[in-house]
């Protein structure tokens, strides 16, 4: 077997390895600060659409965690970078939040329900079922379905809430159309966010809590691949998946090293 080139680029989750439930995970500022101090490359993704870089930036910084706008990757960049490449100029029909919105005004997307090339479904706090009958309806008309990430259910502290993949699935059974989602596991978004960082897979690698999503989509962009055990995936949960991440640690702090 080949042995792997050294590490040059880093890319990593947010939720569930650098914060958890808003407080900073234990040694997160020191992987960030080593990060920073390395010059190497990096990236936080996150697959959740609803906040600009720019929100991210100040969330992480109230946490004591110093992320330059530019190290920070979402799906809404990773969807507004797959549209401008696929139809530049477009037109879109979005339900979403500012971080959608703001991404495909900034690749030139005119939003309008009026005959729209495509319905992009994003995050929202407040799902409206007259939005979801207009993209329902927009569809069936023949407008392309695009959804920013396929997770059924994101953290809040009260518990799990319905998120994107779970709407999509509501818009797919009264359409018959199944969308074309842009975010993790699509390895697209990795390659997209190693692109817009300079770096390549076979020299990066990408750091999760979630096997489903962060380990595959890692794995199929051909980087090396880093598990983390403070979110959603014990040790027991591996072993249900056909794949398996380079290596599995306890927290970032045990990544900090490596940098």
């Amino acid at each position: 077997m080949a042995e792997r080139k050294p590490i040059e680029s880093w890319l990593t989750d947010m939720d569930g390895v650098l914060i958890h439930e808003g407080t900073p995970i234990p040694g997160a500022d020191a992987f960030i600060k080593r990060l920073r101090e390395s010059g190497k490359p990096f990236l936080v993704l996150t697959n959740n659409s609803i906040y600009t870089p720019r929100d991210l930036q100040a969330r992480l910084h109230r946490m004591g965690l110093d992320v330059p706008v530019e190290n920070i990757w979402t799906s809404a960049l990773a969807t507004a970078k797959f549209l401008d490449d696929q139809r530049p100029g477009g037109t879109a029909y979005v339900i979403g939040e500012a971080g959608l919105t703001t991404a495909l005004h900034d690749i030139g997307y005119i939003l309008t329900d009026h005959e729209p090339d495509y319905v992009v479904l994003g995050e929202t706090r407040t799902y409206s079922f007259e939005a979801m009958t207009k993209a329902v309806r927009l569809i069936n008309a023949g407008a392309r379905f695009i959804c920013t990430n396929p997770d059924e259910t994101g953290p809040s502290t009260e518990g799990p809430l319905p998120a994107t993949g779970a709407v999509a699935a509501l818009i797919t059974k009264a359409t018959g159309k199944k969308p074309y989602f842009a975010g993790k596991p699509n390895p697209l978004m990795m390659r997209t966010g190693l692109n817009a960082i300079g770096a390549h897979s076979e020299t990066s690698a990408m750091i999760g809590d979630r096997m489903d999503t962060d380990v595959l989509a890692g794995l199929e962009a051909g980087m090396q691949t880093f598990l983390v055990l403070t979110g959603l995936t014990s040790v027991a949960d591996t072993e249900r998946f056909p794949y398996r991440p380079t290596k599995t640690v306890d927290s970032i702090a045990d990544l900090v090293d490596l940098v």
